[in-house]
């Protein structure tokens, strides 16, 4: 009853916005909607219609990072930057002032300009002068199309059945045309053939990531300098393979299948600071990690869904520049978001949308245990999180945002203080679990303040309320319930491009999630509070090898580990090596 108490109204609220966001008459640019995976269909080796020539293909064909992040995610490799290359490109025929869309040809043609952006008109988007679209121009833009598609299925992009047809009726319909533009008609066959043969999937890409750490702990002590952490170098992975699927080249059905060997350090260090980002302890059992389908369900929403595996970071944006999750970027799990965005998981949906262009909001419910049937389980009796973000990016330099997380059971962030992981912290110490509730409030920027560097960070406020006592057996008295306050925060400076074309330094300083107050009294003299001051140093440089293999040295410095000055520093280095397909 608890549970369904607290979530009534930021349901409601939830509601409320997205019934506002669909009344708008502002449509919302599909470009901001998918900051997450906007690039599923590619639209490099664009052809401007001035040049009325065809593009050579490239010989080696690249493969853009930011796919692999799924939305990325949003962090590291910037979305922004993405909407900033397409600002002057012509998405549509229809906003080229001039042609008019009489006959099939023009509706052809539309479409595949849409989905696959392969048309640059003329600065003015005009074809220079108050005159009809000659067949001559209009051939130009369908060799661009042709063009660029051959390419995207070379990078193994999935390209519709149908519009492979469209190419072959409009390629026959303007042959003559083609032909004086130098493109190769005759054997047009022959090269959608190689398209089909060369194709995963007409409705599937596949990618992969692999990410390597050599890793070791240099120095520390936990449980107040009375045990020295041990001094052990290992060698690990986590990979990643990845099925990207669209149905109609709007919607995006996403499945992961994931496995690694990078372990945990907590049980190692007596605390969750420093924890790595690229942490997967699986032992090499390979399972599906994750599967979402996201698609527009208005003009300016879209919907996720996620049956298997789901995070806030899927459809919440994390407002960080270095938030690679794990394979790019910050090496920690601190340094890549604020922690609030890892008190959510588990089967769910999410919402995005955006309002009058510079505002942008999302939001969305997890049920931890949402796929188990048992009693205080499932999707709305059992731990639960819900998230709601509102954010203000006035130009693509600069985004502010503000977030709120309520959650049932569903406290711990697995970075922070053994405190601030408190339902995990009462197993340990007790062998007992607690039902908690928490309300968080973050608050997070990103600013480009010049081409090569960018300030971000972010600070969270959580509340935490246990419901019910902790018995710990005949020898103590019952710990009754009470409340805890919990703190975070970083700040984040990023240098891309700072020696060479592709790379990017760093350095994040922060408090990992600590706890600053709590009316709960331990037995046998356990501090209720972190009463001592641990600061989070984190140092990488990330160095591009090639198109799609970075290697990334990296050190993690915790000051009085788990906020206890009786033990010594925590150092953490590691070399990092991300492989993508």
């Amino acid at each position: 009853m608890i549970n369904r108490f607290f979530l009534l109204n930021p349901i409601i609220l939830g509601l409320g916005i997205i019934l506002f966001s669909t009344s708008t008459t502002q449509a919302l640019p599909k470009e901001a909607l998918r900051e997450s995976r906007d690039n599923f269909l590619r639209r490099r080796g664009t052809v401007s219609l001035e040049e009325k020539e065809t593009s050579p293909l490239p010989k080696l064909p690249k493969i853009d990072r930011d796919f692999n992040l799924r939305q990325s995610r949003d962090g590291f490799l910037n979305p922004a930057s993405r909407r900033q290359g397409s600002m002057s490109q012509v998405t549509s025929v229809s906003e080229l002032q001039d042609i008019s869309p009489t006959d099939w040809a023009y509706e052809a043609l539309r479409s595949l300009v849409e989905r696959y952006g392969c048309i640059v008109g003329y600065p003015d988007r005009t074809f220079r002068g108050n005159r009809a679209l000659s067949r001559y121009e209009f051939a130009a833009g369908l060799n661009a199309c042709l063009n660029t598609i051959e390419r995207l299925i070379q990078e193994n992009v999935a390209v519709l059945r149908e519009d492979i047809e469209k190419l072959k009726r409009l390629a026959q319909e303007f042959e003559q045309e083609l032909i004086a533009l130098g493109a190769r008609v005759s054997n047009l066959e022959e090269r959608v053939a190689y398209l089909e043969d060369h194709q995963f999937s007409t409705t599937t890409k596949l990618t992969g990531e692999f990410v390597v750490g050599l890793t070791g702990i240099t120095s520390g002590e936990r449980d107040g300098g009375s045990e020295e952490i041990n001094k052990v170098t290992n060698f690990g992975y986590r990979g990643r393979l990845e099925l990207n699927t669209t149905f109609d080249g709007n919607d995006l059905l996403y499945t992961r299948l994931a496995t690694g060997t990078v372990p945990a350090y907590s049980d190692i260090t007596g605390t969750f600071e420093g924890e790595l980002g690229f942490s997967q302890p699986d032992g090499s059992d390979l399972a599906v990690e994750l599967i979402i389908y996201e698609f527009d369900l208005a003009e300016n929403i879209r919907m996720f869904v996620e049956p298997v595996g789901g995070a806030f970071d899927d459809f919440v944006p994390t407002v960080n520049f270095l938030d690679g999750d794990g394979a790019f970027g910050a090496i920690s799990a601190f340094g890549s978001r604020n922690p609030l965005y890892y008190m959510g998981e588990g089967p769910g949906i999410g919402f995005q949308g955006r309002l009058f262009e510079v505002f942008e909001w999302s939001g969305g419910y997890l049920a931890t245990d949402g796929n188990d049937p048992s009693l205080g389980a499932g999707m709305f009796n059992g731990p639960y999180g819900l998230i709601g973000q509102f954010a203000y990016e006035p130009s693509d330099s600069l985004k502010v945002a503000f977030t709120y997380v309520h959650g049932y059971n569903n406290l711990d962030s697995g970075t922070g203080t053994r405190r601030s992981n408190f339902q995990t912290f009462v197993e340990e110490e007790f062998e007992q679990s607690v039902n908690t509730v928490n309300n968080s409030y973050g608050g997070e920027f990103t600013w480009r303040i010049f081409d090569r560097f960018v300030l971000g960070g972010w600070a969270g406020f959580t509340s935490t309320r246990t419901l019910g006592a902790i018995d710990v057996g005949p020898d103590d008295d019952v710990i009754q319930r009470g409340k805890l306050d919990i703190w975070n925060w970083a700040v984040t400076l990023a240098f891309p491009d700072a020696f060479k074309e592709g790379d990017t330094g760093a350095v994040i300083v922060g408090m990992e999630p600590w706890v600053s107050k709590a009316d709960i009294n331990f037995p046998d003299d356990l501090r209720r509070t972190d009463q001592d001051s641990s600061f989070h140093i984190e140092a990488i440089y990330q160095y591009p090898l090639n198109d799609n293999i970075l290697i990334t040295p990296g050190i993690i410095v915790i000051t009085e580990p788990d906020f206890d000055d009786r033990n010594e520093a925590l150092v953490i280095g590691t070399i990092r090596t991300t492989f993508t397909f």
